[in-house]
């Protein structure tokens, strides 16, 4: 019995600990990988049940090493996939974030590399916007008195501190250009900044959208939040 609980319970994390990387590396279809989450939380409940099912009529086969990594590998399969569940709940189903709503930047360098992505270049439109005003009202245009050369400076060295792949600056136009890359399943997503000029004050906007996926669980938010605090970071030093 107790071999069998801990192989349960190894397979049920590896159900949801190996599909990110399978699907990263090509191995696996996206729907395959989110197929091996679902599995993963039931394998991981039985071996729960298996496991308290030892406890009550089997105690005498336990040890206290092979009981708690057997806990532990189910729980992190139950948990992990509910996590993320919750996540897309909490967040709405969309996956292109702008700064602005009425003009979004447009990708430029960037258009090539999305040419096989299932979610087009272009901006999402009003529907993905009215749900965006909703959950992230806060993200609105940024200005600054600093000059363009030096907000153009701040926002290449920001992509980098952020590990981005920087694409393209174009000083010309004022647009940043990069990609991020998720450390798990390996999604890209891309980024463009704008910066316009206008007398003593530059307007910043900032968009990101994924390649691929429905709902973002909120990361392309995160992501413009963690690059506008960097810029201000190198802009206050």
């Amino acid at each position: 019995m107790k071999i069998l609980v801990s192989l349960v319970s190894l397979i049920a994390f590896l159900l949801v600990l190996l599909p990110g990387p399978l699907y990263k590396y090509g191995v696996v279809e996206l729907s395959t990988a989110f197929a091996g989450f679902r599995f993963g939380v039931y394998v991981g409940g039985a071996a729960l049940v298996l496991l308290v099912i030892q406890v009550i009529f089997m105690r005498k086969t336990l040890s206290m090493g092979s009981t708690l990594m057997a806990l532990g590998f189910a729980v992190i399969a139950i948990a992990m996939p509910l996590s993320m569940m919750s996540k897309a709940k909490s967040v709405p189903a969309i996956h292109d974030i702008s700064t602005d709503l009425i003009n979004p930047p447009k990708f430029v360098a960037i258009v090539p590399l999305r040419a096989d992505a299932k979610n087009p270049a272009e901006y999402a439109g009003e529907e993905t916007a009215t749900q965006q005003r909703k959950a992230y009202p806060e993200l609105k245009t940024l200005n600054y008195a600093q000059s363009k050369t030096d907000l153009l400076a701040a926002t290449e060295q920001a992509v980098k501190n952020l590990g981005f792949e920087l694409v393209n600056v174009n000083a010309a136009t004022g647009i940043v250009e990069a990609t991020d890359t998720t450390t798990w399943f390996g999604f890209k997503d891309d980024v463009v900044v704008r910066i316009n000029d206008e007398g003593s004050q530059r307007f910043v906007d900032i968009r990101s959208k994924s390649r691929v996926g429905r709902s973002d669980l909120g990361k392309n938010a995160e992501r413009i939040h963690s690059l506008i605090d960097e810029i201000n970071t190198l802009l206050d030093k």
